[in-house]
């Protein structure tokens, strides 16, 4: 079942704040009053998980410029993403929050669990000030994701938030022309 335009639900849950080194307590209050990217990943100490926070990390001025906070979530620990940053170079870039999720709590919320391995599959899910879902990803395995497409998914849902009536088409750059849905428009797309 899809969760687009569903609150997420709540948990609770151990992070590191990659910004500021300390150990802090995520809900998903945390997530609430401002936009949020919730970024789901197999595991620390991978392959194409680095390669992909370091690529997040790349985007989070422009991310935080937008008013985005950035989390990401594996079923690791708290304790193992501070080690995985201490000792990985592209993670010692990161300044965001990286969830842990041993119970999996979170991973089943966003459905994003793998049951077999345990372990979450690469889920990108953009969340709006009030907590509801307005756009998801869901790669397979060996598929890393591009972080810049999170930019214009983003601003392309702030418009829309903003802009009552308007929608954004394919391809939507900020500052280019929007839709009105309207009778007018039936058949002439």
């Amino acid at each position: 079942m899809s969760l687009i335009g569903k609150e997420i639900q709540p948990f609770k849950a151990s992070a590191y704040n990659a910004g500021s080194g300390e150990f802090i307590e995520v809900t998903e209050q945390s997530m609430k009053g401002q936009w949020s990217v919730v970024c789901f990943y197999p595991a620390d100490f991978t392959f194409v998980c680095p390669t992909e926070l370091e690529d997040l990390q790349n985007q989070y001025a422009e991310l935080k410029e937008l008013g985005v906070e950035v989390f990401s979530v594996s079923t690791d620990t708290h304790f193992t993403h501070k080690a995985w940053h201490d000792h990985s170079e592209a993670i010692s870039k990161i300044k965001y929050i990286m969830i842990g999720d041993p119970s999996q709590k979170i991973t089943r919320i966003f459905d994003v669990l793998d049951e077999e391995a345990g372990l979450a599959d690469r889920g990108t899910f953009i969340i709006d000030p009030d907590g509801v879902v307005q756009a998801l990803e869901i790669n397979a395995g060996g598929i890393g994701r591009d972080a810049s497409i999170l930019v214009n998914k983003i601003k392309a849902a702030q418009y829309v938030r903003n802009n009552p009536g308007e929608v954004c088409p394919a391809k939507w750059q900020e500052g280019s022309s929007t839709l009105k849905p309207s009778l007018d428009l039936v058949g002439k797309i």
